[in-house]
């Protein structure tokens, strides 16, 4: 179920991205990135159309995905 970002609360949205961008595997390569570069860098790609946030009814979670 694709959910509109720009309808989320501006903490629930947060919430998303900072949880996304902890998650093991996220990781940026050598060089270490801030959690508030990673959120924007998310956030940005959000406002461009780049990706999506979807959330799974079943797990009760949400996935950032590439708009295809």
């Amino acid at each position: 179920m694709d959910i509109p970002w720009q309808e989320l609360s501006e903490e629930a949205l947060n919430g998303i991205l900072e949880e996304y961008a902890t998650r093991e595997g996220t990781e940026y390569g050598w060089q270490e990135v801030s959690l508030d570069a990673k959120v924007a860098q998310l956030r940005r790609q959000l406002a461009r159309g780049e990706a999506r946030i979807d959330f799974d009814p079943d797990t009760q979670t949400c996935e950032l995905r590439p708009v295809e």
